[in-house]
C-alpha cells in the first residue's frame, strides 16, 4: 500500500511537469537505414552520473521498443547535451500611480516579481550518421528542474521526457 502511495505522488509530480520538445531533421534521410545505435564514447551529457545512467537506460528501452538495437558498430551515434538556466519570471504584481486632468495625464508604474525563480533544464539529443559524420535528427527538450527530487521521481521524469522526445522518431513522411 505504501508503494502505491509513492507511485501516486510520482505520477502526480510527473503530470504537473511540462515538457516541451522541438524537433529538426533532414527530410532527405532514409530512416529505415538506421537499425543500430550507440552513444558517443566521449559524450559529456551535462547531467550528473546517476541521471545520465537513468537517461541512457530510458533511451535504451525506448529504442529497443522501436526495433533499433544497441551495437558496437552502430549505424548512428547519439549525443546528449544538457544545460540548465533560470527562466524569467512571468508573475508580477503591477503598481501604478497616475494623475490627469485638463487633457493632460501622467503616471508611473512598475512590476514586483512574485514567487520563486524557476529553473529549466534543456536536453539536446543529436543523432549523427556514423559513416557520414552528419547529423540527421535532433530533439531539444525543455522541462522544469528540481534538484531535490527523489531518485524515483528523477527516474519517472526522465522516462516521461524520453517518451515525449522519441515519440516523433523516426519522423513520419507527410503526404
Amino acid at each position: 500500500m505504501k508503494g502505491l502511495g509513492y507511485l501516486f505522488i510520482v505520477l502526480f509530480l510527473v503530470a504537473c511537469s511540462s515538457i516541451r520538445v522541438n524537433y529538426d531533421y533532414d527530410k532527405e534521410t532514409n530512416y529505415s537505414n538506421y537499425s543500430t545505435y550507440n552513444y558517443y564514447p566521449d559524450m559529456a551529457s551535462g547531467l550528473n552520473e546517476l541521471d545520465t545512467k537513468r537517461l541512457i537506460k530510458a533511451i535504451d528501452v525506448t529504442m529497443q521498443n522501436k526495433g533499433i538495437l544497441l551495437s558496437e558498430e552502430p549505424d548512428f551515434f547519439i549525443n546528449i547535451f544538457s544545460s540548465s538556466f533560470q527562466a524569467p519570471r512571468n508573475n508580477t504584481v503591477g503598481v501604478g500611480v497616475g494623475s490627469g486632468g485638463g487633457n493632460v495625464g501622467g503616471g508611473v508604474s512598475f512590476g514586483i516579481p512574485v514567487g520563486q525563480s524557476k529553473f529549466t533544464r534543456e536536453i539536446v539529443f543529436d543523432f549523427v550518421d556514423s559513416q557520414k559524420d552528419a547529423m540527421f535528427w535532433q530533439a531539444v527538450s525543455e522541462s522544469s528542474l528540481r534538484d531535490n527530487a527523489s531518485p524515483n521521481e528523477r527516474e519517472a521524469i526522465l522516462k516521461q521526457l524520453v517518451e515525449k522526445v522519441f515519440i516523433k522518431y523516426p519522423p513520419q513522411k507527410k503526404k
